[in-house]
């Protein structure tokens, strides 16, 4: 497609030449010698881009530039000018240019700047696909191999990085090479998680990752003996890549000292995983230990009403006898309230606070068509996430706290998958809802197409009745009922879901930041 480039210069005779050097690279060049000409042109045919000349007769460059930007603000405008005072910079730079050049220009010049702003995606994408496909058969090469939880860790982070930066391409060829690799290691992943996990909760395996009964232990407290506050955000559901995807915009204000994940434990659920995270035990060991604290699957009553309690005794049992707060933030109200209460929140060591908003786009995803049209895959989930956080509550609270000596926490307590395989299974009306795992039971099912647990104590879960296996969906299946089965299937085919095992629930994000001034 032809690039049309808009050149506005009271002597733009003199720059001939490097129009005619641009329309030989295959661009259209329009000239013009005012800012008049500019918006005139621009109303009659939108131009790609473009050059303003900044000290022209009648309507300034500078004039000219607030003009074009209030009606067609995508369209990239680079600012020329003779001067190099700092007034005339600042005022430029402020009216949105995309560029800043000091005459005189080389063609050159002109030529990089013409395709960093008009063609850099496309360049990009090249890039990428290029450098993808270099890389492809090294990560094939690894994921053949005997990897261990921490090389799980590194293709997983890999794989996070090509997914967004292949994001951009128009190469579907490319993009189906990376989805087919993608979809082999979560296939792999499922079985190493699978051979390791009890062993991991039993200790016969000493080599483990940390899991969510241990990362407040290993990670979290640790940073409580400092006498800086520290801010622990737990936002549920909160995959790797939406962190990867986010933290450009939380490295505007702070600086990150750990860019880390961990394993949740099964099922990966807030119920399970967010409980044993703050209570530092499984959930077996939590029903019995604090039996008051824990609410089974087939009980009435909210399932995580008791996080504040079980991070008390957490604390209490490791010797931290410190001030701390517990919030959890269910809409925008209320957390602009807590941005107030900042101040406050400054007299304890340790405050924790629960963002809710990516769990219930989730669910909102299933049950809602115009949500589903918003988030419809991966790319475009990591997209209304970002929206998001750009006008939440939590980037205000952040904001606030950028000024100050605190340490900054950034996690979750599982993640969820992309599903689109059903499953077939069978159970009574007691067996659990979540589409990623069951527990109940009389269940009917072929045990070669999940992972089956016939004794829930081996990995430390509550046990409902004698008979009651758990079985987990892996990588993008879940289960479904024959009942109305293609009604069912195609209702939540291609939502996100989560409760089973895959790289994207189960690897998740423990980020610690500081502000830039500290």
């Amino acid at each position: 497609m032809e690039i049309k480039i808009l050149w506005a210069d009271d002597e733009i005779d003199l720059l001939k030449p490097h129009i005619l050097f641009l329309e030989e690279r295959g661009y259209k060049v329009v000239p013009v010698t005012s800012g008049n000409e500019v918006v005139d042109e621009m109303e009659s045919a939108a131009a790609d881009m473009v050059f303003l000349d900044e000290n022209m007769p009648g309507l300034s460059g500078l004039d000219t530039l607030s003009i074009v930007k209030s009606r067609w603000p995508q369209v990239p405008v680079v600012m020329i000018t003779k001067s190099e005072e700092e007034h005339i910079m600042d005022e430029a730079l402020g009216g949105k240019i995309s560029d800043y050049l000091i005459k005189p220009v080389n063609p050159n010049q002109i030529l990089l700047t013409v395709k960093k702003h008009t063609e850099a995606r496309r360049l990009m994408s090249e890039r990428s696909t290029k450098n993808y496909q270099q890389q492809f058969g090294d990560i094939s090469m690894r994921l053949g191999g005997r990897l261990d939880h921490r090389e799980w860790i590194d293709i997983y982070k890999e794989l996070v990085f090509w997914d967004i930066d292949l994001a951009e391409s128009a190469d579907d060829n490319i993009h189906d090479i990376f989805t087919s690799q993608k979809r082999e290691a979560n296939r792999l992943f499922c079985r190493y998680y699978e051979q390791h996990y009890e062993d991991w909760l039993s200790g016969k395996d000493q080599d483990k990752p940390t899991l969510s009964p241990s990362v407040l232990k290993e990670r979290l407290f640790p940073l409580l003996k400092e006498e800086r506050p520290t801010f622990l955000f737990v936002i549920d559901n909160f995959r790797y890549d939406q962190w990867k995807y986010l933290q450009p915009a939380f490295e505007q204000y702070f600086h990150t000292e750990e860019d880390g994940l961990f394993y949740s434990i099964l099922p990966t659920t807030t119920q399970f995983a967010r409980n044993a995270m703050f209570g530092g035990l499984m959930p077996a060991e939590i029903q019995k230990k604090y039996p008051q604290y824990w609410v089974d699957e087939n009980e009435e009553g909210y399932k995580n009403q008791y996080e504040d309690q079980l991070l008390d005794e957490n604390l209490r049992r490791h010797g931290l006898n410190i001030r701390h707060g517990y919030w959890k933030v269910l809409n925008a109200q209320y957390g602009m309230k807590m941005v107030d209460n900042i101040h406050d929140m400054m007299n304890n060591r340790l405050n924790v606070v629960i963002y809710n908003f990516i769990d219930m786009l989730s669910h909102a995803r299933t049950e809602s068509n115009i949500v589903r049209e918003l988030a419809q895959d991966e790319r475009a989930y990591r997209s209304v996430t970002k929206s998001w956080f750009d006008h939440s509550p939590l980037l205000e609270m952040l904001k606030g706290l950028a000024e100050r000596d605190v340490n900054i926490v950034i996690t979750t307590d599982h993640g969820s998958t992309r599903i689109d395989n059903p499953v077939k299974v069978k159970g009574d009306r007691d067996v659990s809802v979540n589409l990623r795992y069951k527990q109940g039971r009389l269940l009917d099912y072929n045990p070669k197409q999940l992972y089956e647990v016939k004794d829930p104590s081996k990995i430390y879960l509550p046990r409902l009745h004698v008979t009651s296996p758990y079985i987990f969906a892996r990588a993008g299946d879940f289960f479904a009922y024959p009942n109305n089965y293609n009604q069912y299937v195609q209702y939540y085919s291609t939502t996100f879901q989560h409760g089973g095992i895959s790289m994207e629930e189960v690897l998740i994000p423990y980020v610690v930041m500081r502000a830039k001034g500290n």
